[in-house]
């Protein structure tokens, strides 16, 4: 009976310590991998930064990035996977672990410059040039997506050297003509949707990211909910009657017309929306119409945006700028023409997502780095893929630390600059977020079945 007693006395001492260090394996296998995301980081930094400084100086503009896009599938086959090219004309899209069981993450970023000449003083500022609107003109990473890129090539480096020990796919989208297509193409998320890009297979969910100005390295924003507008370009002709200007009443006059409108379009903000809700904003940009003073013109057009929160409010505004254009125009005895042009939706960041994900990035950023910020008034064509599917959206500091980000240059600017220290930021939150998320998504699948 002793002889029984101390084998079982022994045997659960044996059981209590093969559960310690499964407990404690476990811990450590959390640690190492975090640990081997950051040794992965340091490792291919200075990679990263040059690829960073490649792109920048070889800016494109939208549905344009043809050198872009060779680059990336270049770096992504060094990597170990297969890109598939000419994605909405000049996307790169490549899959890893391609049909292994399992959730499937998507991470995206945009690759296409802007038409504007660089004014920093970089050995890598771009000199690049290209055709927009009929005009040759310089083009310039105004916006950060060279960023961007360098990021999501950072990240598919590291997820592929981790492949094995990712029980799930991931895919890496980079998205040409972010910032709108030319005239009279399609472009874009839109199109990258409608190509079927978040199927074969199907996605389950996509994160992005957009390194912003306005904040410092090391810093991380985001918000659930609407974080960027909806906008809807539109364009408004009006023909009246072209007369001397010395005898207005011989004609119809399409400048009194287009005033009274310009007015009328501000109040629907003002007087037809609830703003304790969300913000809204409508702008005439342009108003093109005569040529001198004492000739009243025939014809006049003006160009205008929309920027909205909130889907019903949006309706609303579309709504109320077709009444007070053709109401006004029939007033004046003048024909309106209303058109509208580009249009994203509210990029929105799923609640339920945002509230899984947001202990991953205050984790691996630090918990005093990751501020919830207001939604603003910019869009982002990213908010086409998450009409489709659940999405996060998220924006990495770029100013250096010391500076003051209020009195550095904005966005869509010549001085605009962002510095290659946010590089690793990004790679830290995305390959992160990826990994979190399978790793969740099979934990509650198993213990579902």
């Amino acid at each position: 009976m002793k002889k029984y007693l101390k084998y079982t006395f022994t045997f659960g001492i044996i059981k209590r310590l093969l559960i310690i260090i499964f407990l404690l394996s476990n811990f450590s296998f959390g640690q190492s991998i975090e640990q081997q995301i950051e040794n992965l980081i340091t490792k291919y930094n200075k990679e990263n930064q040059l690829s960073r400084q490649w792109f920048h100086k070889h800016a494109e503009l939208s549905n344009r990035e043809y050198l872009t896009a060779e680059r990336i599938a270049q770096k992504l086959k060094e990597i170990g996977l297969k890109p598939q090219v000419g994605v909405a004309k000049t996307g790169v899209v490549a899959i890893l672990n391609e049909n292994k069981p399992g959730p499937v993450v998507a991470l995206r970023a945009d690759i296409d410059g802007l038409p504007v000449k660089e004014r920093n003083d970089l050995p890598w500022a771009s000199k690049m040039t290209g055709e927009y609107n009929g005009q040759e003109v310089p083009v310039m990473h105004a916006c950060g997506h060279d960023i961007h890129i360098a990021v999501l090539l950072g990240t598919a480096k590291i997820l592929t050297e981790m492949k094995d020990e990712i029980n799930g796919s991931v895919k890496f989208i980079f998205q040409p003509a972010e910032e709108g297509p030319p005239k009279g193409e399609e472009g874009g998320a839109e199109l990258m949707v409608k190509e079927g890009v978040l199927k074969n297979p199907d996605v389950d969910v996509i994160f992005g990211l957009h390194v912003t100005a306005r904040a410092n390295i090391g810093e991380v924003q985001s918000r659930p909910g609407g974080i960027m507008a909806a906008v809807d370009e539109f364009r408004i002709d009006l023909l009246g009657k072209q007369t001397h200007g010395s005898r207005p009443w011989k004609g119809i006059d399409p400048i009194v017309t287009a005033s009274q409108m310009i007015n009328a379009l501000q109040t629907i903000v003002s007087r037809s929306l609830p703003l304790t809700k969300a913000a809204a904003v409508v702008t005439i940009g342009a108003i093109h119409g005569g040529v001198r003073s004492n000739i009243i013109p025939e014809e006049l057009y003006m160009l205008g945006t929309i920027r909205t929160l909130d889907s019903e409010m949006r309706e609303t505004t579309l709504q109320r700028v077709k009444e007070l254009v053709n109401h006004i125009a029939a007033a004046n005895n003048t024909e309106a023409k209303l058109s509208f042009g580009t249009s994203y939706p509210i990029t929105f960041n799923d609640p339920s997502l945002f509230k899984k994900m947001l202990p991953t990035l205050k984790r691996v950023n630090g918990e005093m780095n990751v501020s919830i910020i207001d939604a603003v008034t910019g869009a982002e064509d990213f908010s086409f893929f998450q009409e489709k599917i659940p999405g996060l959206y998220f924006y990495i500091g770029g100013t250096p630390k010391g500076t003051d980000p209020k009195n550095v240059a904005d966005h869509h600017t010549p001085d605009f600059y962002v510095d290659s220290a946010s590089i690793p930021v990004g790679i830290r939150s995305l390959t992160s977020l990826t990994l979190d998320y399978i790793k969740d998504f099979n934990r509650d699948n198993t213990t579902q079945n």
